[in-house]
Formats: C-alpha cells, structure tokens, sequence
C-alpha cells in the first residue's frame, strides 16, 4: 500500500507577504547603516524607503488579516521589524535631545532684560545707549 503525500495548500487569496517584509528588513538595515555612517543624505533616503516599504507591508498584512491568512512566524518577524523601528526612532530621540544640550551649553539662550551677545553684531549691542570707554 503505498503512502500519498498531499502538499499543504494555503488558500487562493493568501497574499505574498514574505517580499514587503523582506524590503521592510531591508529598509531597516539601510538606515541603520545610513545612521551609523552619520551621512545626513542617506539617511534621509532611507528614512523615506523605509516609510514606503512598512507602507506596503502593512497594506500586505492588514488584507491577510482580514482573510485570517497571515502565518505566525511572518507575524512574528512584523513585529520584530516594528521593534526595530521603534528602538532607531528612540535612538534618534535621545540623540537629537543630546545635541539640543549640548548647543544650550555652547549657545546659551538669552535671559530676559539680558543683552544678547550672540547677534550679528556681537558685543556691539552692548554699547549701544551707553558710554564709551574710549575718550
């Protein structure tokens, strides 16, 4: 008696989602490449890339929910990837709270009633209205 093996057929309307993933991946692993190498340009098109691929993938993803067609462990990667997103977004955060520090330190905003030494005409704006020192 000889054995039949059936292949396991998914059902006709489950959508590719294993290509949006892979790109949101991708996407994932060029910005943090961009970020790392601290090129202003390249992250601002990977940022753009990323945003369209996770565009995509959830676009791929919400319709195979709505089927009931979504296999876990390509769930599973989403939210691996959606981790991901998260951490550079927070990363991100931390840096650009550093650098506003650190240009308070360097450029400290102007009091009130204080002159400001940091315009165009530096120090200038100090004697305007007073004596001068020199006779």
């Amino acid at each position: 008696m000889a054995s039949t093996s059936h292949p396991i057929r998914l059902p006709a309307q489950v959508p590719d989602l294993e290509k949006p993933l892979s790109s949101v991946e991708t996407q994932l692993q060029a910005l943090a490449a961009a970020l790392q190498g601290q090129d202003l340009g390249s992250v601002d098109e990977a940022a753009a890339s990323l945003h369209q691929a996770l565009s995509a993938a959830i676009d791929h993803f919400s319709r195979a929910a709505r089927a009931g067609n979504v296999p876990a462990h390509l769930r599973e990667r989403l939210v691996l990837a959606g981790g991901q997103v998260a951490a550079q977004r927070e990363a991100l955060a931390r840096a650009t709270a550093s650098l506003d520090r650190a240009i308070d330190v360097l450029l400290p905003r102007p009091v009130a009633g204080t002159p400001n030494l940091y315009s165009s005409l530096g120090a200038a704006n100090q004697r305007s209205g007073r004596g001068s020192l020199l006779a």
